[in-house]
């Protein structure tokens, strides 16, 4: 992001629930940004980062437990418009013969960012 605008962004939206993506938000949000951890790693892993650093940089770190049915709107909105570029994000694609594949590529979040799961496939 920064090779490519000069910049990072001012809004990260954590969708991956690993560690490793967590650790990326924080390469990418630019100074005064925000992180919405929607997805979170599992219980027992931690992130390290330098407190001082996202304090200086006035990085905003936000949750979302759940949804307030104007977020979700907001979400949908953005969706519509082509604010946010979903297809990119589909790393993997899997039948319902495959679906305990897709389960085991979402628990281990090495290589996939989002799996989705196709019936008619």
């Amino acid at each position: 992001m920064r090779e490519i605008l000069g910049r990072g962004a001012d809004h990260v939206i954590l969708c991956a629930g690993s560690t490793q993506a967590a650790e990326q938000a924080f390469k990418c949000v630019d100074r005064g940004g925000t992180i919405l951890f929607f997805a979170v790693p599992p219980p027992d892993s931690s992130l390290s980062f330098v407190p001082a650093e996202r304090w200086r940089e006035e990085v905003k770190l936000m949750t979302s437990y759940g949804a307030a049915p104007r977020d979700l709107e907001e979400a949908l909105d953005l969706l519509r418009r082509g604010r946010i570029r979903v297809k990119e994000m589909i790393t993997h694609r899997v039948g319902l013969g495959e679906i305990a594949l897709g389960f085991k590529l979402v628990a281990e979040a090495g290589e996939s960012l989002k799996v989705v799961v196709e019936p008619q496939r």
